[in-house]
């Protein structure tokens, strides 16, 4: 199917994203990619083909319809994850028949049921897979197939009613990045949908209030067999700091809407140590509270070692339930639009962030729907065919649906 081999090809682009490079996009295999997906819209017919120099690709699929229907929009992410490489990407479809399913053989990875349950729900399904040593890149080049599949069926089913649809596809969303050089005023969409969802069915309108606390340590070096009294061990004083944190308030002991304290990057020599944590939370006032203990952790540590932490604290997006709400509509047509091509609406809250959290507080309103893939940013990430057919099937009725409402 087109789809499928459209998806095979895009995750071959290496466009890992890389938050030390302060440049935009930030790596230039999303520039490769995205001069590729440009002329890929030229030739297929699309309108208003902008790519910016920062990485940002708009364009158009007219109106063919006379009502005054709403402008929507559709937006995906081209970056990958810098969790895993995501160079020389080998993909492989499978069918899965509820068995092991041998990624690589030399190292011995397996993506197994045991492991992975929800594999179950995909028996008799076709899934794409990696080769085991590197991630697949679903995570948003599936959102990114998806979209342009759906705008070339649209093209080529004329019958099919639509108001003007825009399409965007942005760098770096995978460093929080995503959306903060997004042109929501040429964009001109009245509110849009991000493609970048997990399992297929998920439709999602809240997701976590985010930021990130960098603490670094300063400690004091003195030869061990002379450093009592002296000796100040940045890693060990970190390693203290830690262990303050709740222990089970952390990625892997939570779910729903619990919120977490993540360790991310450890870095440290006796001399200096730097730990970095990103904090979600979906509630404002915990998530405020969340801050504060990382403030009131670096005071107690600076009482027992005098200016020895120092902390750097920023948010980096918001819960974007309190601009969706205003403008539930919308959520309650992709709901529609789902039940139409046979997919069970799952309504739940994101654990993490998408471009369309920063979209929203732009002023474009944009609840998230399914990709269809599992396991993101590891090389036990996969995607079952069949999602990613209808999730372009939802991109499709949607445009359909929103075509049956006049202004």
């Amino acid at each position: 199917m087109e789809l499928i081999d459209r998806f095979l090809q895009y995750v071959k682009f290496d466009t890992r994203s890389n938050d030390t490079t302060h440049l935009t996009p930030s790596t230039p295999g999303q520039l490769i990619f995205v001069q590729h997906l440009e002329q890929e819209l030229i030739a297929m017919g699309m309108r208003d083909v902008l790519l910016d120099d920062n990485g940002y690709l708009m364009a158009t699929l007219p109106s063919n319809t006379d009502k005054n229907v709403p402008v929507i929009g559709f937006i995906s992410h081209l970056d990958t994850s810098p969790d895993m490489t995501g160079k020389h990407v080998t993909p492989r479809v499978v069918k899965y028949e509820g068995n092991d399913i041998v990624l690589n053989e030399e190292d011995g990875t397996i993506l197994s049921p045991n492991d992975f349950p929800e594999l179950n729900d995909y028996l008799g399904q076709d899934i794409v897979v990696t080769n085991g040593k590197t991630l697949l890149g679903a995570d948003d080049k599936a959102g990114v197939a998806e979209i342009v599949s759906a705008m070339k069926y649209l093209i080529a089913h004329p019958e099919i009613k639509h108001g003007k649809i825009r399409i965007g596809f942005t760098p770096d969303e995978e460093i929080g990045q995503g959306a903060h050089k997004f042109d929501v005023e040429r964009f001109g969409a009245d509110w849009a949908y991000t493609m970048d969802g997990g399992a297929i069915g998920e439709l999602e309108f809240e997701n976590f209030n985010a930021a990130q606390a960098k603490i670094t340590f300063k400690g004091r070096n003195v030869h061990p067999g002379y450093a009592k009294r002296k000796m100040l061990n940045s890693i060990r004083i970190a390693n203290e700091f830690i262990t303050m944190l709740p222990r089970w308030e952390t990625p892997e002991h939570t779910e729903g809407y619990e919120g977490f304290y993540h360790l991310i990057n450890f870095e440290g020599t006796v001399e200096e140590t730097t730990i970095t944590y990103i904090i979600r939370d979906h509630d404002k006032d915990r998530f405020e509270r969340r801050k504060k203990e990382f403030e009131h952790l670096v005071r107690k540590t600076n009482t027992e070692f005098p200016n020895c932490a120092t902390l750097e604290l920023k948010d980096q997006y918001y819960n974007m339930r309190e601009k969706i709400e205003p403008v539930m509509q919308i959520v309650d047509i992709a709901h529609e639009a789902m039940i139409q091509v046979g997919v069970k609406p799952l309504v739940k809250p994101i654990r993490g962030g998408t471009d369309g959290s920063q979209l929203s507080y732009k002023g474009l309103p944009c609840p998230n729907i399914f990709a269809g893939g599992h396991n993101f940013h590891g090389r036990y990430e996969y995607v079952p065919v069949q999602s990613m057919e209808k999730a372009m099937q939802v991109i499709v009725k949607i445009a359909e649906l929103v075509a049956e409402k006049e202004l």
